[in-house]
């Protein structure tokens, strides 16, 4: 019988080792799972490659406490700021920095889970951005060589799973999960309810099981919801 469930979160992060690359799914706060980055923080890892979105937020919480508990050694993200634990580690030359716009940085995960080895884009042509990267004019439009961008691990958070490993998500706590899902060689997922196998529809289910590894239920695991009408359009 398939059962990924896991009863604990040491189980959730057993084999996580150091110099472990980690796929950290979610748009800011919404969709992070925070629970899992917080314990691996906490497990005494070192010499983590962190690809996400941001560099958290709150030090207390999140990649803000991953960060500053001395766990990562290199960040790959496209928004590096709002985060005092990683401005206070670069500055002092703790931490390394891979900065790369949101799209490519989505299609270099995308990639990755499909199977894709690279990729031309137009972002970043003639910028530091392209700087010892392979370029390419196609269509009168300068391109720029960028490869996928898969990881060791992939944490992510999901709002219902059964026990195959299959996942929805809820509302804009969608984001970079699925994609992360699919580039991670272990996927461990974050998820606030499990329900019996045959019961999510099909057409509802946006990550199949076949990319999950593990699922751990995290009381309150549940993203937020969008408050303001703009955030809700934001969101669609």
């Amino acid at each position: 019988m398939i059962d990924k469930q896991v009863p604990d979160m040491a189980a959730a992060l057993a084999d996580i080792s150091d110099c472990a690359s980690v796929l950290v799914g979610g748009f800011g706060a919404v969709g992070q799972p925070n629970a899992l980055i917080d314990a691996l923080a906490l497990s005494g890892v070192r010499n983590l490659t962190v690809i996400a979105n941001n560099a958290g937020f709150e030090p207390q919480t999140g990649l803000g406490k991953l960060i500053g508990s001395g766990a990562v050694s290199k960040l790959i993200c496209s928004f590096p700021r709002g985060s005092t634990a990683f401005d206070a580690r670069y500055e002092k030359g703790e931490i390394e920095l891979e900065v790369v716009p949101q799209g490519t940085l989505a299609e270099r995960i995308r990639a990755a889970g499909a199977g894709i080895g690279a990729f031309y884009t137009p972002t970043g042509a003639g910028t530091r951005l392209a700087e010892g990267k392979e370029t390419r004019n196609i269509g009168g439009r300068d391109h720029v060589l960028e490869y996928a961008l898969g990881a060791d691990v992939a944490l992510i958070q999901a709002y219902t799973a059964d026990r195959w490993g299959n996942l929805t998500y809820k509302g804009s706590g969608r984001n970079f999960n699925p994609i992360m899902a699919m580039a991670g060689r272990l996927t461990i997922a974050q998820v606030a309810n499990v329900v019996p196998l045959g019961e999510l529809d099909p057409n509802v289910i946006v990550t199949p099981g076949i990319f999950v590894n593990r699922v751990l239920t995290v009381a309150g695991g549940d993203p937020p919801l969008a408050t303001t009408s703009a955030s809700k359009e934001g969101a669609r």
